[in-house]
């Protein structure tokens, strides 16, 4: 089939992958005008890992990713830990395939060279959508239209194909706003764990400190929290203070301000949710990633959603003809909602393993094997 996917984020690509790998036409619409070594991180945890490997691009992602040791959960002022899940080697051996952290430049490098040639058009967003014939039409910024049996909306948490099905809304900012940075792994010389995934929970939930490698081990990335009233800005990757926000952090134990004290400069971005959705699809028109389930970053599950979302899609898709696309897009929808919408909410929550061990409903999730129920 001819297939257009608006946005060409982890789960564009990984979806594109999927469907040209199955011998669909691809085109993937992205509003950048190129991909840029802009954002630090990306957390792919065993089950977009596996989800990934299946791609054929695993290979490609161990070369400049790290393999965290363990998953630390730490108390803020008195550095006990809580929980300690053993990682790397054991998490390959538990659910067939490592934890990574990567920058995501090379995430999205390794997938874009793993599409067919020619896929992705920069510089083209896709600003709206509709139903056309039997299939659906994608509204370019151009203002012309692209024609296809299946359209794709994976275009983030402003999206204009979700906005185009289900009308307009607004993300709810959570009164978060999340800064990150990258340090050279000298300048954290004498910090315990830097190989690790440690999350450092705070008093209250407004505060916390993640970090883990990237890089081969080579940098440590560092991401935190403090609360805002209210959000007008746009952007990401916006300058932060970072004296401000060691300041946020002074009655946090030394080993945690330490981090901070390592970091030279900040980017900050407010935390935006919405509430799950009941139905991601219409007709030949479905969404994926963020588009259909935006959700904060405390479980790190974000960029492993899309990855899951892409492998099950193009399931469903394999081996539908126009005529039935709707209901394959209804046996994706139904086997991802239930999961993606527990994830969005033990996100915002962010308890998750704050004490005990329980990873096997997330990291052990396969999506190549997942269970595709036939639509009600």
């Amino acid at each position: 089939m001819k297939i257009g996917i608006a946005g060409a984020g982890v789960g564009g690509m990984a979806a594109a992958i999927a469907l040209q790998k199955q011998g669909h036409d691809v085109t993937i619409f992205e509003r950048a005008r190129a991909f840029g070594r802009i954002g630090a991180d990306v957390n792919l945890t065993p089950n977009a890992v596996h989800a990934l490997d299946g791609l054929g691009v695993g290979e490609v992602l161990r070369r400049t990713a790290a393999r965290p040791e363990y998953r630390i959960s730490r108390t803020w002022d008195s550095g006990e830990e809580t929980s300690r899940l053993p990682m790397s080697t054991a998490a390959e051996e538990r659910y067939g395939a490592p934890q990574l952290t990567i920058h995501r430049a090379d995430l999205l490098a390794a997938l874009e060279n793993t599409l067919v040639p020619g896929t992705i058009r920069f510089a083209t967003p896709v600003e709206g959508a509709m139903p056309y014939g039997d299939g659906a039409a994608a509204i370019l910024g151009d203002g012309t239209r692209f024609e296809a049996d299946v359209l794709i909306g994976a275009d983030g948490i402003h999206s204009a194909v979700r906005r185009a099905l289900f009308g307009e809304d607004h993300p709810r900012f959570t009164g978060l706003v999340s800064y990150r940075a990258v340090f050279p792994r000298e300048r954290g010389d004498g910090i315990p764990n830097l190989d690790s995934f440690t999350k450092w929970w705070g008093p209250t939930s407004d505060r916390q400190i993640v970090t883990f490698p990237l890089n081969r081990g080579s940098e440590i990335f560092v991401f935190a929290t403090t609360a805002q009233q209210d959000w007008t800005e746009e952007g990401w990757t916006l300058p932060g203070d970072i004296g401000a926000l060691r300041a946020a952090y002074a009655d946090f134990h030394p080993e945690a301000r330490a981090l901070l004290d390592a970091c030279e400069t900040v980017t900050r971005s407010a935390l935006h949710v919405r509430e799950p959705m009941q139905h991601w699809s219409s007709g030949a028109i479905t969404l994926l990633g963020d588009a259909a389930h935006p959700m904060v970053p405390f479980m790190a599950q974000g960029a492993c959603m899309a990855s899951e979302d892409a492998v099950v899609l193009a399931r469903a898709l394999d081996g539908a003809t126009p005529a039935t696309v709707a209901g394959a897009l209804k046996l994706y929808e139904e086997a991802r909602i239930p999961r993606t919408a527990k994830v969005q909410q033990g996100s915002l929550a962010n308890d998750w393993l704050k004490q005990g061990t329980n990873a096997d409903w997330v990291y052990g999730y396969d999506a190549w094997a997942a269970e595709l129920a036939e639509a009600a």
